[in-house]
């Protein structure tokens, strides 16, 4: 064969790898033009507003805004860059530019998890297969909030810690500190980077002691890294979590979602896996097959293994978590370094930018024949959220407060201002006595009478689906004044 058609099988195989990879992102916008998540999930219209106060205000909150009642509670916006992100979006392109930011951070974290990947093995084939099966697991489970943010930092904080520990160089982790700046600005979930940088050196630093002291059992992989440059690289990362406007008060979020019960119960997406569909399995298989990768190398390594434990009881635990689970586990399982004169080359600048203008220009025309656009997520908002409520509300005023059911709060706080909501999605901010009240409210539980806010409420909206719609119209106290398909609102008699 001569060096011509040496050249041109290489090409065209390299010709074949882009277009795969083309496919990979065109297929994930796709799924997000179908699903239009982006403008279907409960909590983003609540960041939506939190991100324009901020703009407008020029300043972060430090209490509870947008409610009535919890106005005073200490609340920090800890996603504020997410937020802020978001509310530009909004004012620039409407819902459509929602939907594309949705969109947009969802095929970031499918580049990102293909790149560490890729940086991880040096093989394209085993890294493009292991993102599709990663992402179907976990990707479109939750909709785009964000946690995305803490999906790709994490994805790039573990390519760097693979990449230090196979090279035996300290170097990658010098970029960590950056990282973790973003990611503290971005969402709260930053604590399990730190915590894999941690572990880390916690691993390290008795690997070594153990080898000081010559008890370090022969069947375990040997530390590449020294302890102490990693405990000073962790205390970095520390400090980096507070250059923000929340500085290290971010830290006592921690407690409060640790300790919190009655969103386990209320939530479905942190309720442990129910094993009802297929991406629940597909993260049981991705964490079986991770497990015996590390069990099927010549030494154990501890450190992998922690890791992969650590990130198996969280995701089995709550199914939001998923992401930190199948993440890890793809990470480990590509973690067989091709040699050097044997890796895959690396996908260029030049080359992703040739990638990303081709899926631009297809994600184009699907999201003609998707009903991508203003109209087609107007219809998508309006059947999930009560939006012809709202507009016979703003045409035939009543005098308020307002109650409303839990699910309804973030879109009730951007769609009707007006009315402060008695609740929404900020669980932190209420707190587990508050929501448990609530949820007996909405259950329509005998102690619904004596609900102080209701009692006090002028204005009720409800979903349907919540079993208090059906009682509250027999209640003396209020009477229908609207109802359609979706929500049904009361006013006081």
């Amino acid at each position: 064969m001569s060096v011509q058609q040496e050249l041109r099988g290489i090409c065209k195989l390299r010709g074949v790898q882009l277009f795969a990879l083309t496919g990979l992102l065109v297929g994930v916008g796709t799924e997000c033009f179908l699903t239009k998540l982006s403008v279907l999930d409960l909590d983003v219209w609540w960041h939506l507003s939190v991100g324009d106060w901020i703009l407008r205000h020029h300043a972060f909150p430090h209490s509870g805004i947008l409610s009535r009642t919890a106005a005073n509670h200490p609340w920090m916006a800890y996603s504020w860059a997410y937020e802020v992100l978001l509310a530009s979006f909004y004012d620039s392109f409407g819902f459509v530019g929602m939907a594309l930011l949705g969109t947009a951070v969802t095929m970031a974290v499918a580049i990102v998890v293909f790149c560490m990947l890729h940086r991880i093995s040096g093989r394209f084939w085993r890294s493009w297969i292991l993102t599709i099966t990663a992402c179907s697991a976990f990707l479109f489970n939750i909709m785009p909030r964000p946690v995305f943010f803490s999906m790709a930092l994490f994805a790039l904080t573990l390519m760097l810690i693979f990449e230090a520990q196979n090279s035996g160089r300290l170097r990658p982790l010098y970029w960590l500190a950056l990282i973790f700046i973003v990611w503290a600005n971005s969402h709260i979930q930053f604590v399990y980077g730190l915590f894999a940088v941690g572990l880390l050196a916690g691993v390290s630093l008795l690997q070594h002691a153990a080898l000081n002291l010559g008890v370090y059992p022969g069947s375990l992989r040997k530390p590449e890294l020294p302890a102490a440059p990693l405990l000073g690289i962790v205390v970095c990362c520390a400090a980096a979590t507070c250059l923000g406007p929340y500085s290290y008060h971010l830290y006592g979020l921690l407690p409060e979602y640790s300790s919190s019960k009655i969103f386990y119960t209320m939530i479905q997406e942190m309720q442990a896996l129910s094993f009802q569909g297929v991406s629940h399995f597909l993260e049981l298989l991705l964490a079986c097959a991770a497990f015996f990768a590390i069990g099927w190398r010549q030494k154990l390594d501890p450190y992998r293994l922690l890791l992969l434990v650590t990130a198996s009881v969280l995701a089995f635990r709550m199914t939001r978590d998923a992401w930190l689970l199948c993440i890890t586990a793809v990470a480990v399982i590509a973690d067989s370094p091709a040699p050097e004169n044997n890796r895959d080359r690396s996908v260029s600048l030049s080359e992703w930018t040739g990638v990303g203008i081709a899926a631009v220009f297809l994600l184009f025309l699907a999201a003609r024949n998707t009903d991508f656009n203003q109209r087609g997520l107007d219809r998508a908002i309006s059947s999930r959220f009560p939006v012809d409520a709202v507009n016979f509300i703003r045409k035939h005023p009543v005098p308020g407060p307002l109650y409303n059911n839990f699910d309804w709060g973030g879109f009730l706080i951007f769609y009707l201002p007006e009315y402060p909501v008695s609740v929404d999605g900020r669980g932190d901010l209420y707190g587990d006595d508050f929501c448990e009240k609530l949820y007996a409210t909405e259950s329509a539980e005998p102690s619904y009478v004596q609900d102080p806010y209701l009692n006090e409420a002028g204005l009720v909206i409800l979903k349907n689906t919540v079993p208090l719609s059906r009682l509250l119209p027999t209640d003396q106290r209020f009477r229908v004044i609207y109802h359609d398909e979706v929500a049904t609102v009361l006013a006081r008699n």
